[in-house]
């Protein structure tokens, strides 16, 4: 039987707590230790703008805690690091891990600096180790419906597509810390409609022009952003908009909606497990699993990759390198 990876989770928030949930249901990996500078981090109860599945908190009291990644690196016999701290700290964590001999999979955004991005991919690279970043839309079932519906054709030829990606001003863990901090995360356009950007970019590929209409808010100056891509010589209308232009209790929503020359294909978060299909004559309900398998799906996926010494084209570092330039490009 093969051994598992031997995972450590640094940061342990909301998606920290999510991936321990899935790692400890891994068949491939292992929770080994828990790094957060908080030591109240263990007890305090998951907090965030959807459901990422269900976790039962005692079953990590038993793995070990550290306040130190340092001290963790240094204890610890480790494979694989999950890195869940904010997105200031991505690049010192991750380069630690890697030069350490660790593969690694960051939560998104991966950096905002793309010259950080670039130092880390050629790190991975020197040492020959896995890089991969969260990107958990790629791994969704209603947006994977999507892309079999657009690359099988199977009502015909993409013509219209919009994404929508709306939350209330996030309250919760370390966003109230580093709200003072203003511009430090990315805001909702690094941290938010980055969802969609990436999906964009992977379902279809980099446009060749981007119209961009940004607002500040609370976080950025980038807080709400409406965009139209647009890809010479392909009869398609894409759009993406969102951002964190709400007050703070306002319920999380994600959708998008997608014309082809037969039907018309329709998905919203607030009822996730359904997936609509539409043409002039009939509506079809397609059942979907559940959005929080994406999580788990994402997780497996990496640790396969490394496990068969494969390159994880679906999370690689490369192309989300190429998200956060195209995120640059609304801004200019």
């Amino acid at each position: 039987m093969m051994n598992k990876l031997r995972t450590a989770i640094v940061g342990f928030g909301f998606m920290g707590k999510t991936h321990a949930g899935n790692i400890l249901r891994s068949d491939l990996m292992t929770l080994s230790a828990i790094v957060d500078r908080s030591p109240e981090a263990m007890d305090q109860a998951m907090a965030g703008n959807l459901n990422t599945g269900s976790s039962d908190p005692s079953a990590w009291l038993s793995v070990r805690q550290y306040t130190d990644w340092d001290e963790c690196l240094e204890k610890e016999s480790l494979d694989l690091a999950y890195i869940c701290v904010h997105t200031s700290m991505h690049y010192q964590m991750v380069m630690k891990a890697l030069r350490k001999g660790l593969h690694v999979f960051i939560e998104k955004p991966f950096v905002l600096n793309v010259a950080e991005g670039e130092a880390l991919i050629e790190e991975a690279r020197r040492q020959q180790r896995k890089l991969g970043v969260a990107h958990v839309v790629r791994f969704m079932p209603a947006y994977i419906r999507l892309m079999e519906c657009c690359r099988q054709e199977t009502y015909g030829a993409l013509k219209f597509l919009s994404l929508t990606r709306f939350s209330g001003i996030p309250h919760w863990g370390e966003w109230e810390k580093h709200r003072q901090d203003f511009g430090s995360s990315g805001g909702a356009l690094f941290d938010l409609l980055i969802h969609d950007i990436d999906y964009v970019h992977y379902l279809l590929g980099k446009p060749d022009r981007i119209e961009s209409l940004c607002r500040p808010g609370a976080l950025s100056l980038h807080d709400y952003v409406s965009a139209i891509w647009h890809y010479e010589g392909r009869d398609w209308l894409v759009k993406v908009e969102g951002g964190n232009t709400f007050h703070a209790r306002l319920p999380f929503e994600a959708g998008f909606k997608a014309m082809f020359e037969r039907a018309s294909v329709t998905w919203s978060s607030g009822n996730a497990r359904e997936l609509y299909v539409a043409d002039d004559a009939s509506l079809q309900t397609i059942a979907l699993a559940d959005v929080g398998e994406g999580y788990r799906d994402e997780g497996t996926y990496f640790a396969r990759c490394i496990v068969d010494g494969t390159y994880p084209e679906a999370c690689s570092a490369e192309s989300s390198l190429d998200t956060v330039r195209l995120c640059h490009q609304h801004i200019r």
